[in-house]
């Protein structure tokens, strides 16, 4: 299942290093985010849920970026 989000993000290269800490995440397939755009991809694997992963996101990406915001 693929979801679009926009986000809130500060910086190119902190937007990079959210896009390889969420790809890591067990759960999600693929994550693709555009700084210019402010917009977030991602590709869940079959049956995750997603709220419970999008909380799980914010709180990994809220390491490397603290201002870094999900809308869904």
């Amino acid at each position: 299942m693929q979801k679009k989000y926009s986000i809130e993000v500060d910086c190119a290269n902190c937007a990079a290093a959210v896009e390889r800490k969420l790809s890591e995440l067990e759960g999600i397939e693929k994550v693709s985010i555009s700084f210019m755009a402010q917009k977030m991809i991602v590709d869940y694997a079959e049956g995750v849920d997603e709220k419970g992963k999008l909380k799980e996101m914010l709180k990994v990406a809220r390491k490397i970026e603290p201002d870094f915001e999900i809308e869904d």
